[in-house]
């Protein structure tokens, strides 16, 4: 452990963001880095709990009282060793994921916190300064070959774990860049892309070759894939986004959210939007959701200087503090203020949007909504009721849809033949398997949308599944304490287009 009465005499203490009026004119990340002194004095919180709920909490197993402890004794190169020993990617996590091993911690039963999250980031930054990350090629080849699908986070975890196992890898990606949702879909401000970069250039160091502008199920056959190599991974994400089927919807300047994020991202890379250029600019925007990628919309929003910025939410506004209906150590249903959120804007709630009013150029003007009442019916099911005489109307030049996501895109599951879920998921057994033998799929393809640090999970996991598969022997491969087939029913964080 760290020190014994650590947690009694500092408080818990955040990096300290960028000052709004800067941040908005900019996509630079929000947070200025927490000096080595402050980080090491963090963790030195982390208590002798006896037993380390945040590791239960953390979908990777994170070893987070170890490196905690090595943090606060100063020795970060074994801290970083311990940290990469459960996760491929700390960096990922450390900025994108809502740490729902920090609503594990012991602490926060009666107070605030370890900072886990901020910890984990120092330390592999700490890595990459320090040169401590290098390529780690296989000492050894095994002759077999794995394609994989995709190269988000679980596409990229799976192909690190099968190279070092000593496996033939080649990763095949639609876009013209790897990172799939970490690279077009998180903006810049919430994650430089230098992070997605390095990484992937470690890869390709290890021996992994990345196919780009690579799309399998049209211009690559799904089965040729399976004929050319031993085994084959989908990791292609839940990228079809949830409609909303109202009046109106076919007017111009209602677009999916995933689009006018992936579009700016292109901007940060100096590239030309795909399609017809969305810009929030003057313009009165509504963001309808309530999760993660609803509030990037809203701090992209602010980036491009719209003139107002509104996002609606379907469900009741959470408590703000404790929630008796999600008690520790379960994730807290509770009200979340982001960054994006004190950047500006405002939000409401309990609102059903109805239909879009258009001008005579077809172009979208104003949404009309009506407040609900949320109750339960007899079976426990959840139900709302629109409350009479509570109409609205709000005026919107750009609406922009965060409500979700249905399932994988595109013809591979079809042309490969592969049983789904009644969620549209592909089906798996508990190796990973489709019902295809030697195709296999993690990450939100097989899950359902999540988050980052679950795809990372799913990816490492499947990646053992498929080098046991390739061997016929048990993997060497590190496995989690529990594998994530096992917890995929217990609360977590909800995934909100991540």
């Amino acid at each position: 452990m760290a020190d014994p009465r650590g947690f009694l005499n500092i408080d818990r203490q955040k990096p300290t963001p960028r000052p709004v009026h800067q941040r908005i004119k900019d996509y630079l990340e929000l947070y200025q880095p927490m000096p080595t002194e402050g980080v090491r004095a963090q963790a030195s919180r982390c208590m002798d709990c006896g037993i380390p709920f945040c590791q239960h909490g953390c979908p990777l197993g994170n070893q987070i009282p170890d490196w905690n402890d090595l943090v606060h004794r100063d020795r970060w190169r074994e801290a970083l060793a311990a940290l990469h020993d459960t996760n491929n990617f700390p960096e990922f996590t450390g900025k994108t994921c809502p740490a729902p091993c920090e609503a594990s911690c012991v602490l926060a039963l009666e107070g605030e916190a370890v900072t886990i999250k901020e910890i984990e980031a120092s330390i592999v930054e700490r890595g990459w300064e320090n040169g401590w990350i290098v390529p780690r090629p296989p000492g050894r080849e095994t002759g077999k070959s794995v394609a994989i699908v995709g190269s988000g986070p679980a596409g990229l975890a799976a192909a690190q774990q099968l190279r070092r196992a000593g496996h033939a890898v080649t990763v095949f990606e639609r876009d013209d860049r790897a990172g799939g949702l970490l690279a077009y879909g998180i903006p810049d401000f919430k994650m430089a892309k230098v992070q997605v970069e390095r990484r992937v250039n470690q890869l390709v160091d290890e021996g992994i070759r990345f196919v780009l502008n690579a799309e399998v199920g049209t211009a690559i056959d799904p089965k040729s894939l399976c004929d050319d190599h031993d085994a084959v991974l989908l990791t292609v994400g839940a990228t079809r986004p949830r409609g909303l089927d109202i009046a109106g919807r076919e007017l111009k300047g209602i677009e999916q959210a995933m689009t006018f994020l992936t579009q700016q991202n292109r901007r940060g890379f100096g590239l030309p939007p795909a399609g017809a250029s969305i810009m929030a600019t003057g313009k009165n925007v509504i963001v309808i959701g309530g999760g993660d990628t609803a509030a990037d919309c809203v701090g992209t929003c602010h980036r491009q200087q719209a003139r107002s910025v509104l996002q609606l939410d379907y469900n009741p506004m959470p408590p703000e503090g404790e929630n008796p209906d999600t008690p520790w150590p379960l994730w807290p249903k509770i009200l979340r203020v982001t960054p994006a959120h004190e950047e500006g804007g405002r939000r409401d709630w309990q609102i059903k949007t109805k239909a879009f009013h258009g001008d005579d150029r077809g172009n979208v003007k104003e949404l009309a909504a009506v407040r609900v009442h949320q109750y339960y019916d007899e079976a426990g099911e959840r139900q709302f009721e629109e409350i009479h005489g509570s109409e609205l109307i709000f005026p919107a030049e750009l609406v922009l849809l965060a409500i979700g996501f249905s399932g994988p895109e595109g013809s591979i599951p079809g042309a490969l033949g592969l049983a789904m879920t009644e969620q549209g998921a592909i089906r798996c057994d508990r190796r990973y398997m489709t019902s295809r033998e030697g195709v296999f799929a993690a990450g939100d393809c097989r899950r359902g949308q999540s988050l980052v640090v679950w795809a990372i999970a799913e990816g490492r996991e499947a990646a053992r599944n498929v080098d046991e598969f390739l061997t016929g022997r048990p993997s060497a491969l590190r496995a989690r304490d529990r594998s994530p087939t096992q917890v995929a029913g217990e609360a977590a964080p909800a995934a909100a287009g991540r």
